[in-house]
């Protein structure tokens, strides 16, 4: 299984990282929507786990993009607020689950794994 996460904060990339990597999850990290649509080119993508702020898109023009592209993968989104109407329109846009930074994110984030 190969992991994609993209989000703007380095911090969280890195901690995000090894945790999947804890787990036993082979993954990269980006800080922007083109380095995640070129690796999708590149590689057999399973999930990509994206923020909502990325260096060059918003994590929502990210998802339309992935769902365009014809690849078939698992999107999570991660989000540092919960925003319900938000939440309720990444659903709509078929994503597969809403993570809340901090609390505990790494449990609901295992649950995929």
């Amino acid at each position: 299984m190969y992991v994609i996460h993209a989000d703007n904060s380095g911090f969280f990339r890195k901690v995000t990282k090894a945790f999947l990597a804890e787990i036993g999850v082979d993954s990269d990290g980006f800080d922007n929507g083109n380095g995640v649509l070129d690796e999708i080119g590149n590689r057999k993508v399973s999930c990509v786990i994206t923020g909502l702020e990325l260096a060059d898109m918003t994590g929502e023009e990210l998802i339309r993009q992935l769902q365009y592209s014809g690849n078939i993968m698992t999107i999570i989104a991660v989000t540092s607020s919960g925003n319900e109407s938000r939440i309720k329109t990444l659903e709509e846009m078929g994503v597969k689950a809403t993570i809340q930074k901090g609390g505990n994110w790494k449990e609901k984030l295992r649950e995929y794994f």
